[in-house]
């Protein structure tokens, strides 16, 4: 598995991260499901595990399966507002304070390496109490890094901020705009880029599918519209034909992105992940181009989609 280093933090990171929110849709007592999701991605390479309060069960199913494993892992979480099971008022310091500590012993570590602030209902800056809090996190050791997760100018304020590691922000074949600025403000002070829907929740195979007779909502029918916008230009000469293929190795093609956070909540389909990463890619560098074009041309005024 390819790795990389997460900018300033010097943490080596499987290029291929997973997104644990679907883990935490597995009941608390099918450990051994999770366990296999786990421990398949560990086997295979995969060290950069992303997860959240919030993530239903996902903190303490990592916690049953793999801590022993703990030293293997580089281990980034949320807070920010109070989740299911919890109390408190969402974006103050004192709730921030009590996620981290939950955190800690749900996923049975005395350290997180990254501490994120769950940025997606909140414009930034957050409150002071709350920078204050994942400060002081960080100051007793309870994660070694600070993160911010987040899109458009809340994602430019993170990073000229300068009191963040690390920035979570949407970046796929119909979500392109961290490259205008983004990428460059974050290179120039070490940031570290984790990509998030990295495959655009598997719009782009819907828009090709002639069959298709998916018809989605919210945000996945606004990424729908943007793939069908691209794809009126016509084929794209050498593109593979698997959707999944071509949406990682889009992303993959750009150095900014230290790592990408493909979710599962299936044994089998992390496997299939990790055969497109060490068995698919690259793919051809005028296809990603080709992409690029594309959006320059009909999606350049397109805000990210969280």
């Amino acid at each position: 598995m390819e790795t990389t280093t997460l900018g300033k933090t010097g943490l080596t990171v499987s290029r291929l991260g997973v997104g644990l929110a679907q883990l935490g849709g597995i009941s608390a007592g099918d450990a051994a499901k999770a366990g296999r999701i786990l421990g398949s991605a560990l086997d295979a390479g995969i060290n950069f595990f992303d997860t959240a309060e919030c993530y239903g069960n996902s903190e303490e199913l990592i916690g049953k399966t793999v801590a022993h494993r703990r030293d293997e892992i580089v281990l980034a979480t949320k807070a920010g507002h109070p989740s299911t099971g919890s109390s408190g008022r969402p974006w103050t310091g004192q709730t921030v304070r009590d996620s981290i500590d939950r955190s800690l012993v749900k996923l049975k570590t005395d350290h997180l390496d990254l501490v994120q602030l769950h940025a997606h209902d909140i414009a930034a800056p957050p409150p002071d109490e709350v920078i204050q809090a994942v400060l002081d996190a960080k100051e007793s050791g309870k994660t070694r890094f600070l993160g911010y997760s987040g899109e458009n100018e809340d994602a430019e304020w993170a990073v000229q901020s300068d009191l963040f590691d690390t920035l979570q922000t949407s970046f796929n074949l119909v979500d392109q705009r961290a490259r205008y600025d983004l990428f460059d403000q974050a290179r120039s002070r070490g940031i570290g880029i984790i990509a998030k829907r990295p495959i655009g929740n598997a719009i782009w195979g819907k828009a090709t599918a002639a069959d298709s007779n998916a018809q989605p909502s919210g945000s996945n029918l606004e990424r729908l519209k943007r793939a069908q916008a691209m794809l009126e230009m016509g084929p794209i000469d050498g593109a593979p034909q698997d959707p999944v293929v071509l949406a990682l190795g889009f992303v993959f093609a750009h150095e900014d992105v230290h790592t990408a956070i493909v979710g599962t909540g299936s044994p089998e389909h992390m496997l299939s992940n990790i055969a497109v990463v060490e068995t698919d890619l690259p793919i051809a560098e005028s296809v990603v181009a080709q992409l690029r074009r594309r959006f320059d041309l009909v999606g350049r005024e397109w805000r990210a989609i969280d």
